[in-house]
């Protein structure tokens, strides 16, 4: 399927490893123009090498930290006018008692998964109503449909930009913009592991014992691929999706059990 994307340019930060990245290169096999972002400069250049030599698009790295208002700024000076939108904030997350989190790290969640995003879409909305194509999806979690103990500071975040977002599709609709959240189980990925050796630790068990676990528990039996996120969030960019919009989607191999 051809999903009309050839010569768009689109804004994929957290790009330089794992999903971002997935998300950048299933993007630009559809011939999309990539701004990609990341906070570690050689990663970055490696992975936009990566990507400007295996599909032959424009590649524009961009080294700086989303969450702040310069980090921001260097992005979409950047990016010039971006038709795609892909806001993967990057910022791992730890479990931490709800008593143990502090006004500070309250604030620094809001900044980092909420305000960052809103900032981003209210910068390049404008432009993609006036050329009337618009696609912005955000990255989440499969967990804000069933919220986990230890992640309140998180899903609080994620939470609110989904229902910020819903509402905002309405005004944007009309003018063929759409905006979607992406809401990934296990995928494997460098972050994944990281969060499972963790688990590990904080368990006093394995990490062989963990990685068993949650693959026993997902009725894929297994974890996924980031293309197979990537490819989802091309789609949801795509010509064919226009009619999609305000939709929280998850993609974790049936480990949710709910139908809403």
């Amino acid at each position: 399927m051809d999903l009309g994307l050839t010569g768009k340019r689109a804004i994929v930060t957290a790009a330089s490893r794992g999903l971002g990245l997935a998300t950048a290169r299933s993007l630009a096999a559809e011939g999309v123009h990539i701004t990609m972002n990341a906070r570690s400069p050689d990663a970055l250049e490696e992975a936009a090498k990566g990507v400007r030599d295996d599909f032959g698009v424009e590649v524009t790295p961009v080294a700086a930290d989303f969450t702040t208002d310069d980090g921001r700024r260097a992005i979409l000076d950047a990016a010039g006018e971006p038709d795609i939108l892909v806001n993967n904030p990057g910022v791992r997350q730890v479990p931490t008692p709800y008593a143990e989190i502090s006004p500070e790290d309250w604030r620094y969640w809001m900044e980092a998964h909420f305000l960052s995003s809103i900032e981003m879409i209210q910068a390049v909305a404008p432009g993609m109503q006036s050329r009337r194509f618009g696609r912005i999806v955000n990255m989440s979690v499969s967990f804000i449909k069933f919220p986990q103990v230890g992640f309140a500071h998180s899903h609080s975040a994620r939470l609110a930009l989904s229902g910020a977002t819903a509402a905002m599709v309405r005004e944007l609709m009309p003018h063929n913009v759409t905006i979607n959240t992406v809401c990934p189980g296990l995928f494997d990925t460098d972050a994944l592991h990281t969060n499972l050796h963790g688990h590990a630790k904080r368990g006093n068990t394995t990490y062989e014992a963990i990685v068993q676990d949650r693959i026993d528990t997902c009725p894929a039996g297994r974890f996924a691929d980031p293309k197979e996120c990537g490819d989802l969030i091309a789609y949801l960019c795509s010509a064919q999706a226009g009619f999609m919009s305000g939709q929280n989607i998850v993609n974790d191999g049936g480990v949710y059990q709910g139908l809403f």
